[in-house]
């Protein structure tokens, strides 16, 4: 954003947050009002506190996040791409990952500490915006205890996943090794769109099928898009 000095109107200069009335700044707006009432970029500016010479910093994180494609994006890009983006550097990116892993852990969050899975919805919020923006499709297990809590999830592969090349043996390795009698598998599609595939429906039916014999459940297949999902045992796909 450009204004006219009054003394000099042939002179364009930017208008810095500093140049702002105090009710008009993000972090004194914040602190009166609460942060609910300021928009994404307001808070990513509190957390980045300056811009470059030439865009002040709430321009500089309205950028990152249309860039980016939004918070998602932000949290799954690389540190090293970020950090060489104009007007970031290390210091910059390391807080604003710090930021944005704190809301993820926090989403995952239940009363207790533990996520429990009780519909597709809760593997949604928990999984979706650190797997929705991943450049590569991710294949990750999520081991439950009796009353569906989830005891731990892991990467199990990343590149192509499809039926030829999932093994039965090391999806289910990580519910083996801490007795899990339940899994939950998700995956995502980097193209946003969380429609399954034909391959994706042969891969659930022979984790199925796998599980039946292991006696561990496979509750559920859940494939994550940007900010939308699918659930294959809603849609009856493999179940």
């Amino acid at each position: 954003m450009t204004v006219a000095r009054s003394d000099r109107p042939d002179v364009q200069y930017r208008v810095t947050v500093r140049d702002m009335p105090s009710d008009e700044r993000p972090r004194e707006r914040l602190l009166k009002y609460g942060a609910v009432t300021l928009q994404t970029a307001e808070l990513l500016a509190i957390i980045l506190r300056v811009g470059t010479q030439g865009e002040n910093v709430i321009e500089l994180a309205a950028r990152l996040l249309r860039e980016h494609g939004g918070l998602g994006g932000l949290l799954t890009v690389d540190a090293a791409l970020l950090s060489a983006e104009h007007g970031m550097g290390e210091a910059k990116t390391s807080q604003l990952k710090a930021a944005l892993e704190l809301g993820r852990r926090l989403s995952a969050l239940t009363p207790g500490g533990r996520s429990q899975i009780t519909s597709p919805t809760d593997v949604a919020n928990l999984m979706m915006l650190e797997m929705g923006y991943l450049a590569q499709e991710q294949l990750r297990v999520l081991c439950l205890d009796t009353k569906n809590y989830v005891v731990t999830q892991q990467v199990v592969y990343q590149g192509t996943v499809n039926s030829s090349v999932v093994r039965v043996a090391e999806v289910f390795k990580p519910a083996i090794s801490r007795t899990c009698p339940a899994i939950v598998v998700v995956h995502n599609h980097p193209s946003g769109d969380p429609a399954p595939s034909p391959e994706d429906v042969r891969t659930t039916e022979q984790l199925r099928k796998a599980g039946e014999l292991l006696d561990i459940e496979l509750l559920d297949h859940i494939v994550v898009g940007h900010n939308c999902f699918v659930s294959m045992k809603e849609r009856h796909l493999g179940f």
